[in-house]
């Protein structure tokens, strides 16, 4: 019965797909395997041949099997491995080469004999490249083939360098990248402009030729693109698709990425739910979405019709259901983001008291909280709070060279003209110019060049901070140490960055904290800046009473929203507030019109914030509510 029950739900999945909590317990289970697939052959004195992956999402795999090799005794003396691909050209030592990925992150810890891997070579004359391709071929198969391939997924669906438009029989090439994967790569090249346009791939027909396929995928970032490789038709605008043709392809992958497959994302569809309120929300919303009706019209044939005839049955009749959920969503409509002094709080979404709060808005990079969060930061000020707000890093990767070398000569050019000497600032601006214009991609900048870019985005920051009427007392730049340890690469939180929190926490005893919670931003310092915040919260809060009445509020709007189901608390904006967040925006004149890591959206971000704050209003609009020009949406985290 479990198994027929389990049949139903996957039903849409056109492959065999494994669920772990996280990627750390999928990652150990692919790495065992791995290691008894080793084992097994070498009990049987034969070599195992590997088929390997680079970028983010094997990392913690390599890292088990190196664990395994120091700590258990796993050999890897007799395993041949072929990479999947590499950038071209490509010099082998550079920082950006799966030369020195692998080596960093697998060989150099292992004992495996460097004569038995390979690795496409992007060294070569393009003329020889074809050549290369054959002969890389010829070796896989005269070892019988890969006993096991692992594979990522791009967000195009490329496999390997497969991209779109890439035939199910194609072998080892040359191939042109897609847009989305250079963009994708550019925080590594220090710029799409510096990623290579052309990379050597193992084809689509070479990986089917593998005895085992694994393909891993972690986070909600991945969900659209497994959704489309599980679930959808075969078709070469998504390359991933044709694993479907495979009888030994498994996919390894994570909550997050698991979360768009259709038995996680609209269980109702394939299977009896146990109805609770956070679910009965979403698939009513979802319902509403479906048939194009506001939420007060659906009817009880809408939900027999759309898989929701248990909900139907045991929670209806349907208009209660109806009547329920809108009034959920409107209770999350106010206002009032700091609570509304004096009124009945029962059905809004902050307390009334008190009255005038202590609010803090962290804001991960410079931008943040304008771009985000705007129209409540200023609201929350107009109405009398004390708002403050701390800028989490100082942002200074992401300023152009060129704005660094104008601001300072604006800064030669006003000492000369109040009198002062400007021979020692026209000697630093004669270095920064030499090394800006030798700079390798992805070079980290000279300190000077650092702190130049660091004062750009504070100046700019104050300025927006200002705008939104926020006093020069109640701004704090933490200037969290992580993030001041290179370009890209950044150190793992830290001591520091946590003390640094719970000072300025202690400081504020803040009753309100807005903190972002847009953990799809690509440069991942989102995420980072929110588990700093937290460490800090759940640490005072075992020894300082204020923190049982500090609430936190999840923003977002930079990179992604909130769905309409998860939104705890809507703040409607008119069309002159959103005319005063844009101006709060426009203060950031670094970040606009192209930011160095604008991520795959071309739009500007005030562009983004406004079209996706709009969004929310229509949506909220769709299921019957008021209609506004904009929402701004958060969600309440309980730690």
């Amino acid at each position: 019965m479990a198994r027929l029950n389990l049949l139903e739900e996957t039903r849409y999945e056109k492959l065999p797909v494994s669920v772990y909590a996280d990627q750390k317990a999928a990652s150990l289970a692919v790495a065992a395997r791995i290691a008894a697939l080793i084992r097994g052959k070498q009990a049987l004195g034969q070599q195992t041949v590997l088929g390997l992956a680079t970028g983010v999402t094997p990392i913690g795999v390599y890292a088990e099997l190196i664990r395994l090799h120091k700590e258990e005794g796993l050999s890897f003396k007799d395993v041949i491995t072929f990479n999947l691909d590499e950038y071209y050209p490509m010099k082998p030592d550079a920082a950006q080469s799966y030369v020195t990925f692998m080596n960093e992150n697998l060989f150099d810890h292992i004992d495996i004999d460097k004569n038995l891997v390979h690795i496409p070579d992007g060294t070569l004359e393009q003329e020889d490249v074809a050549a290369f391709c054959l002969d890389y071929e010829r070796q896989l198969s005269e070892l019988g083939g890969l006993d096991l391939q692992l594979l990522g997924i791009g967000r195009t669906g490329h496999i390997g360098f497969n991209e779109p438009g890439s035939a199910p029989n194609s072998g080892t090439r040359l191939v042109t990248l897609d847009d989305l994967t250079r963009r994708d790569a550019s925080r590594d090249f220090g710029g799409k402009q510096n990623v290579p346009t052309k990379a050597i791939t193992m084809g689509v027909g070479t990986i089917f030729k593998a005895r085992e396929i694994i393909l891993m995928a972690w986070s909600a970032k991945k969900a659209s693109i497994i959704r489309k490789a599980v679930e959808g038709e075969i078709s070469g605008d998504v390359p991933a698709t044709f694993l479907q043709l495979s009888d030994h392809v498994e996919f390894v992958l994570d909550e997050g990425a698991a979360s768009g497959l259709t038995r996680f994302d609209t269980p109702w569809l394939v299977k009896d739910c146990v109805w609770d309120n956070n679910l009965k929300k979403k698939a009513v919303i979802w319902l509403s979405c479906a048939v194009g009706k506001p939420i007060l019209k659906l009817t009880e044939e809408d939900y027999n019709n759309h898989g929701m005839a248990q909900l139907a049955v045991e929670q209806g009749p349907v208009y209660d259901i109806n009547i329920d959920i809108f009034n959920q969503i409107q209770h999350t409509i106010t206002g009032w983001p700091g609570g509304k002094p004096g009124a009945d709080d029962s059905q809004r979404p902050e307390r009334a008291e008190p009255a005038r709060k202590r609010s803090i808005v962290f804001s991960p990079h410079p931008d943040d909280d304008v771009i985000s969060m705007g129209g409540t930061f200023i609201r929350l000020v107009d109405q009398g709070h004390d708002v403050h707000v701390a800028y989490q890093t100082s942002g200074n990767t992401a300023v152009w060279d060129d704005d660094v070398l104008r601001y300072v000569e604006f800064a030669i050019d006003f000492k000369e003209s109040v009198g002062e000497d400007a021979s020692e600032l026209k000697k630093l601006y004669g270095e920064m110019r030499h090394f800006i214009e030798n700079k390798l991609p992805n070079q980290i900048d000279t300190q000077e060049i650092r702190n130049v870019k660091g004062f750009i985005r504070k100046t700019e920051a104050i300025a927006g901070a200002r705008f939104a009427g926020v006093p020069d007392s109640n701004i704090h730049f933490q200037a969290l140490p992580f993030y001041e340890t290179g370009k890209t690469k950044k150190n793992a939180v830290g001591e520091e960055d946590i003390l640094l929190t719970m000072e300025l926490l202690r400081k504020v005893k803040p009753h309100q904290v807005f903190a972002a919670g847009d953990f799809a931003d690509p440069n991942g310092t989102h995420i980072v800046c929110f588990n700093v915040i937290l460490a800090a919260l759940q640490r005072l809060k075992e020894t300082e009473d204020w923190v049982q009445d500090c609430w936190m509020w999840l923003y977002r709007g930079a990179w992604h929203e909130f769905a309409t189901h998860e939104i705890e608390m809507a703040v409607p904006l008119s069309p002159a507030e959103v005319l005063r967040k844009r101006d709060a925006i426009f203060k950031h004149q670094s970040q606009k019109d192209r930011p160095v890591f604008p991520g795959d959206d071309a739009r500007e971000f005030w562009v983004r914030a406004e079209d996706r704050n709009r969004e929310t209003a229509v949506n909220y609009d769709k299921l019957g509510m008021a209609e506004y020009a904009a929402m701004e949406a958060f969600v309440r985290y309980h730690y």
